[in-house]
């Protein structure tokens, strides 16, 4: 298992971290997302997966949820 950490904009309430949420737990391997939510810029986003993941796939799914991932 690897967590790993991004940094996502435009979210702002619990809808956001449920599109969030659910577009990246489509992601292959993926066990667990978790949220710390800011709403006054950008927000944590959590993956616990089986493997490490792509960025491209999970900038992928943010964008789909209608946000923002952060490059690091």
């Amino acid at each position: 298992m690897t967590t790993t950490t991004y940094s996502v904009s435009g979210m702002t309430c619990g809808h956001c971290t449920a599109a969030v949420t659910e577009e990246i737990s489509k992601l292959s391997g993926v066990q667990q997302v978790s949220i710390d939510l800011n709403a006054g810029g950008t927000s944590a986003v959590h993956v616990t997966s089986e493997s490490a993941l792509e960025e491209s796939a999970v900038r992928e799914a943010v964008d789909e949820a209608g946000y923002e991932l952060v490059a690091s």
